[in-house]
């Protein structure tokens, strides 16, 4: 089965974690945290879901996965201000390998200038951000552009985790 990367910080949005997490062990995948600092724990923003770091991102390499996913939140942007968490994904997205982007997740992939010429849903406050980084904005549950899979928002989730498992199959 495939060994998936999950970027993630403090705040971020808990049920853009726990259901994609939860569907992706239930079909047999690995999840490895990745974070700034290996064995912190992180906290989700409304239920405190706490995650621990399995792996710091300045030592772990997209050759170790098989696909990323960047849950929404304000993960995300604080992600985007460390140069290693967007040089990985930046190499992830240039690898060709899924990545599963939802609501706030697309902020990551701006910072890591890889979005021109995709087409991307995301959270309605960065639309403006997506289509300034050069991307189409598409307003719907999920959008598949190549091996992107993005979706809006929690209410998203079901759409987002059929599309995330099929690419993974």
């Amino acid at each position: 089965m495939s060994r998936i990367a999950v970027i993630i910080d403090d705040m971020f949005e808990d049920s853009e974690y726990t259901q994609p997490a939860e569907a992706f062990q239930n079909k047999g995948h690995d999840l490895v945290h990745i974070g700034l600092e290996k064995d912190r724990t992180v906290t989700g923003k409304k239920d405190q879901t706490p995650v621990r770091i399995h792996k710091a991102i300045k030592d772990v390499s997209v050759e170790n996965f098989d696909a990323l996913l960047i849950p929404g939140g304000f993960s995300p942007d604080k992600l985007r201000a460390h140069d290693e968490a967007v040089a990985f994904t930046k190499k992830f997205m240039e690898s060709g390998k899924p990545i599963f982007a939802i609501c706030h997740g697309p902020q990551l992939l701006i910072s890591a200038d890889v979005l021109r010429g995709r087409t991307v849903t995301g959270w309605k406050s960065i639309i403006q951000d997506i289509k300034n980084a050069g991307a189409e904005f598409l307003d719907k549950e999920v959008v598949i552009d190549g091996n992107l899979v993005s979706s809006r928002n929690p209410s998203d989730l079901p759409a987002f985790i059929k599309a995330c498992l099929s690419m993974l199959a």
